[in-house]
């Protein structure tokens, strides 16, 4: 899950709070010149509890009780990161509906909050713009095991 420089501190105090242990890992950097690593990080990464990176922390997936569409609840939805609002939003152009999404796939639209998740991508948006000349992406060396041999670790300049 993305988190803005500004959402970091929070979403490491509420896994405080939770009792949870998460690792946040840089995510997109920016710099004036390629010659080692960003100046500035526009992006972290929340990286999810599975060895693969998925499956969100903060996801109570030991619980019975269950979201109002039939899911796992969120134990921060009420202080939640703007990536979490923009959901099932996926921004492409145009912009779509995540696919993997159980509600988008029972109900074909996801229509009734779709203004607040545009809203709210639209927010990351202006966020993540920058005059930078270099884009950086932080590789977290996690993946899929089959996917063993092409991950890679560490800062990767954008061509």
């Amino acid at each position: 899950m993305l988190i803005l420089p500004e959402e970091k501190e929070k979403i490491e105090d509420l896994a405080k709070i939770n009792g949870l242990e998460i690792s946040v890992l840089p995510r997109i950097g920016i710099s004036e010149n390629g010659e080692s690593s960003p100046t500035k990080i526009l992006a972290y990464q929340l990286m999810g509890i599975e060895s693969n990176g998925n499956t969100c922390p903060f996801l109570d997936t030991k619980t019975s009780d269950r979201s109002p569409h039939g899911g796992f609840p969120c134990k921060i939805y009420n202080k939640r990161p703007l990536a979490c609002m923009t959901y099932p939003l996926i921004e492409s152009e145009p912009i779509t509906l995540d696919q993997k999404c159980k509600f988008c796939k029972e109900h074909g639209t996801a229509d009734k909050n779709l203004n607040s998740e545009i809203e709210s991508l639209l927010k990351i948006k202006t966020k993540m713009t920058t005059d930078a000349p270099l884009i950086w992406r932080y590789a977290t060396g996690i993946g899929e095991e089959s996917d063993t041999s092409q991950i890679k670790t560490g800062w990767i300049l954008e061509e």
